[in-house]
């Protein structure tokens, strides 16, 4: 029996602690404030945060997180918690932790606890679906940071994007079903997080690739493997197909763009204008980007787009719910949690009973 334990770090982006301009104030300095995430000079991004993000957006976003705030807290965290109870009953022989890139509870927390709990061997498990650099890479190099401080340096494996994994899919599928049939919709947006383009560009280490051509996203090659753009293209097609949706049946577009900078093509919003004016009636939005429900899809589509589509002439929008803590989910993310850490964790019960009927 092996002495070594196994310890999984779950781990979101981040929320305040707090519906409130202070607390969402310390959040957006430290989300906006790394560098992978505002990728400019420090002196610019120290002037834009100081000057004219921080006097102004806490208290306007901090309206925002109250609309869609719950009793018991952050969306957000409330599912990530439910995420993990639901994979401690999944994965009985593991230490699981839920930790945030900013805000709380930390990665460093989580670290410390799997840490005191005698896990020498952790999986990282980032719950986002495509690789960024602003959030999985951000994750990661804290993850890397800390851990290497410490004088036993525990062994590290990460899932990796998980964009086409068939479980993956197979959960959205499950959870947008229901939606499509109940609202009769007339068409599907698939709406992800948006980046601005220059991040595309640092990803493609060919410098010949990502956004030179109109067809880019059309299929992952070598020199798109890491763009961000390419596996939401890649998502939405192996949904539409679980869907049966016509190609001309759903768009891809793109979330939360900020500032002046081009972001990825084509804008959410300016999408949504364009399906009302021309005469279509009812919108189902699923957001594959995010896999637990928060502001951006409670708020920025349940909510703003809502009122834009009807303003510009639509009948009804409605946002597909994320995967949350829906059971399909939770047995697609335990299995890659497994695949990803191989021999270090014992195999399924079911897995399991099989091996020792095919060993007799």
């Amino acid at each position: 029996m092996s002495i070594q334990k196994t310890g999984i770090l779950v781990v979101n982006l981040g929320t305040p602690d707090a519906p409130e301009p202070g607390p969402v104030r310390r959040y957006l300095r430290q989300f906006l404030n790394d560098p992978r995430v505002i990728d400019i000079n420090p002196a610019g991004r120290w002037a834009l945060l100081n000057l004219f993000i921080l006097p102004f957006r806490p208290k306007k976003s901090a309206e925002a997180y109250a609309q869609v705030w719950r009793e018991d807290g952050s969306p957000l965290l409330v599912y990530g918690h439910k995420l993990v109870d639901g994979l401690r009953a999944r994965i009985p022989d593991c230490e699981i932790e839920l930790a945030m890139r900013y805000g709380e509870p930390s990665i460093a927390r989580g670290l410390e606890s799997l840490r005191q709990k005698g896990c020498d061997r952790l999986v990282v498990f980032p719950l986002y679906p495509h690789y960024a650099a602003s959030s999985t890479g951000s994750t990661l190099e804290e993850v890397y940071r800390i851990a290497a401080q410490r004088w036993n340096t525990p062994y590290l494996t990460v899932v990796p994007p998980y964009y086409d994994d068939p479980g993956f899919i197979d959960s959205f599928a499950a959870v947008g079903r229901p939606v499509l049939d109940d609202l009769g919709a007339d068409h599907v947006l698939m709406s992800f997080h948006g980046l601005p383009e220059r991040h595309m560009r640092k990803s493609d280490e060919t410098g010949q690739h990502c956004l030179e051509r109109p067809d880019c996203c059309a299929q992952i090659t070598f020199a798109n493997r890491n763009c961000y753009r390419a596996q939401c293209f890649a998502t939405a097609r192996l949904l539409a197909d679980a869907l049966k949706l016509d190609d001309d049946g759903y768009t891809i577009c793109f979330q939360s763009r900020l500032g002046r900078t081009p972001w990825i093509r084509p804008y959410t919003d300016q999408v949504i204008e364009d399906l009302a004016a021309k005469g279509v009636r009812k919108v189902a939005v699923f957001c594959p980007a995010f896999t637990a429900d928060c502001l951006e899809t409670l708020e920025e589509i349940g909510m703003r787009a809502v009122e834009d589509f009807t303003r510009h002439g639509g009948q009804e929008l409605e946002l597909v719910p994320s995967l949350n803590d829906h059971p399909v989910w939770m047995d697609a993310a335990a299995r890659l949690i497994r695949e990803t850490a191989g021999k270090w964790i014992a195999p399924a019960a079911a897995e399991a009973d099989t091996g020792d009927a095919a060993a007799g």
